[in-house]
This record gives C-alpha cells, sequence and structure tokens, in this order.
C-alpha cells in the first residue's frame, strides 16, 4: 500500500506546480477540466482496469449528475452540496438497477447492453426539453457552499491578495483528484479490491474460492456510477453551462480511450491518459472533424504496440534498463576483482 500511495505525492507536487508555470487562465480552466476527468476515469478504472467489466455507456451517470445538480439548483432552489449527494444517490440506484441483469452478461453482450443504456440517457435528455432544455442545454448555478459562491469568472481577495476564480476552481478540482485516487488506492488494496483482482482474472475460479462474483460487480459499478456523478456535479457548477454531448457515446468512447492509453489498472497511468486526451483537442483544434477518427488512431496504435498501457509500458522499460545496469555493474565489479586476484 505504501508504494502505491507513494505516487500520491509525486501527483501533488505536479499539480501544485502547474499554477506556478502559468497565469493564463486558458490554461488553468483547460486543466480543471483534465483534473475533473481524470477524476471520473480512476473511478471507471476500478471496473474496467481491476475488475475487467467494460462498460461503453458510463458518460451517462456523469451527464445524470451533471444534468440533476443543475435542475435541483437551478430549479428547485437547493443548495449545492444537497444536490450533488442526491444526484449521486440516483446514479448509485440507477447503476444498481441497470447493473443487476446487465452484469449478468460477459464480453461484448455486456459492452453492447451498456452502450444501450447510454444511449437511452442521451436521448431523454436530448427529448424530454421540459426539463433538460434539450439539445441547447442549459444553464447552471455556481458552485456555493454556507454562502460562499466559487465561480470560476468571479475574482477573490485572499489574505490582501486578488486570486481568480478559475485558479480556485483549479486548486479545488486537483483537490477533488487527490481525494478520489485515496479512496480508489484504498479500495484496490482492500478486500474488494483483491476480490475484484480475481473476478478480473477468471470468474470461474473466483466462484470456486467462495467469491460472491455478481455483488462485487455489481457493488464497483455503483461506485464507478457515483464517481462519474460527483465529478459531473462538480463539472456542471464549474462550467456553468452543461449539453446532451456529457451523454454521447463519443464521450464514454474517450473515457475508455484513456484507461486503455494511460494502463488499465494502472490509476496513475489512467490520469496520464485523461490529461493527454483532453490535450489532444487542444492540440488538433484545426482537424476537430477527423477528432473521432484521431482517438481511434490512438487506441489502436496503443492497442498494437503498448497492449499494457502507456504509464505500465515505460515502467516495465524502465524496470528492465535498471536491472540491466545493475547486473552489468556487478559484472564489471566481479571481473575487475578476478582479475586483481590473479595479478602478481
Amino acid at each position: 500500500m505504501a508504494r502505491k500511495i507513494n505516487g500520491l505525492p509525486a501527483l501533488i507536487i505536479v499539480a501544485l506546480t502547474f499554477p506556478l508555470l502559468t497565469s493564463n487562465e486558458f490554461h488553468l480552466d483547460i486543466a480543471t477540466q483534465m483534473a475533473l476527468i481524470a477524476a471520473t476515469v480512476v473511478g471507471l478504472n476500478l471496473l474496467v482496469g481491476y475488475a475487467g467489466q467494460i462498460s461503453l455507456g458510463h458518460a451517462a451517470f456523469f451527464a445524470i449528475g451533471a444534468y440533476a445538480s443543475a435542475i435541483l439548483t437551478g430549479d428547485y432552489g437547493w443548495g449545492a452540496l444537497p444536490a450533488l449527494v442526491c444526484a449521486a444517490l440516483l446514479a448509485a440506484a440507477i447503476a444498481w438497477l441497470v447493473g443487476r441483469p446487465l452484469l449478468r452478461l460477459k464480453g461484448h453482450y455486456l459492452s453492447m447492453a451498456t452502450l444501450g443504456f447510454g444511449i437511452i440517457v442521451a436521448i431523454i435528455i436530448n427529448n424530454e426539453g421540459w426539463l433538460t432544455g434539450g439539445p441547447d442545454g442549459t444553464s447552471v448555478e455556481p458552485f456555493a457552499v454556507l454562502g460562499f459562491e466559487l465561480n470560476a469568472f468571479s475574482d477573490y481577495s485572499i489574505l490582501g491578495m486578488t486570486v481568480s476564480g478559475t485558479l480556485l476552481w483549479y486548486l479545488f478540482a486537483v483537490l477533488l483528484l487527490v481525494v478520489a485516487v485515496w479512496i480508489a488506492l484504498n479500495i484496490i488494496d482492500s478486500p474488494i479490491g483483491r476480490a475484484l483482482r480475481a473476478v478480473h482474472g477468471s470468474e470461474v475460479a473466483a466462484r470456486v474460492v467462495g467469491v460472491d462474483t455478481a455483488h462485487y460487480k455489481l457493488l464497483i459499478f455503483v461506485i464507478a456510477a457515483i464517481y462519474a456523478s460527483v465529478m459531473g456535479s462538480f463539472y456542471a457548477h464549474y462550467t456553468g453551462y452543461i449539453t446532451p454531448e456529457l451523454a454521447t457515446f463519443e464521450h464514454s468512447i474517450e473515457l475508455i480511450t484513456m484507461i486503455v492509453l494511460g494502463g488499465m489498472g494502472s490509476t496513475f497511468g489512467v490520469i496520464i491518459g485523461a490529461v493527454l486526451l483532453t490535450l489532444l483537442p487542444q492540440l488538433l483544434a484545426d482537424f476537430q472533424q477527423y477528432e473521432m477518427m484521431l482517438f481511434g488512431l490512438v487506441l489502436m496504435l496503443t492497442m498494437i504496440f503498448m497492449p499494457k498501457g502507456l504509464l505500465p509500458t515505460l515502467s516495465a522499460g524502465s524496470s528492465r534498463l535498471w536491472h540491466s545496469y545493475r547486473q552489468r555493474k556487478s559484472q564489471l565489479g566481479g571481473t575487475g576483482a578476478s582479475s586483481s586476484e590473479g595479478g602478481p
């Protein structure tokens, strides 16, 4: 556990160093979105990377959290935190109801079923304009707790210094990401995590040794849905405006691609995957119409040349290089000692 949690200080240092390198509001905006999406992917990785259950409709839970918070705070005057909790409970309830029959399926049958669920949610959001705003989307109230309103478009005076709302949101998003990673690492090293790895390895063998595979698959499906819903709520409050694009098939594929690119089963690897694929549309802004094609190309090349993902592949490569270096150094040392002993 200690070895895995050692990655948290590195994550915190990198995240806190970034604002010192740039004061550009646009860069902070992109980094904030990266952190929120990365936290979502950390939760999805528990389902995909550790339990081995592919969900092609996970963006639906992200959208459920975003729209539930928008509706409860905007139309019914709820506070941001009660709305967020209610949205998470709604997503958990839907995940439990949907997951019970779906998670009995395996392989491509499960993938197609979750894809169907995601499409249904996207259609509801598009068609129920009286509630969701329809294809045009809907505005979202700023995140407010105990009278303090966190707005990305405002400036705040803290200790005599003027701090932009974008910077405060970035720091808040980093805090959310760190908490999400800490919870995920503890789940991974708990009996739940060991059961999930057993399910991933061989579901039949896991059942033979007494693992309630149906229970653990459903549990982690609900946990991943809660991750997505909570981050969807924060994303909605941060951006101030949401559209049905949050629930699209393309968004679900992006989340899966982030996991595959970073490394399935690698908590910090999927964060790198989220960062890279959030940056990709910005770097290729002039080729927006080819975005999904490029995502597919990235996924294909990753599976061909780095089937274990970016971070696990680089880690394995560095370990081999270090082992080779130590072995060569040991051999040279041994040769030198033999020469010395054989001298006059």
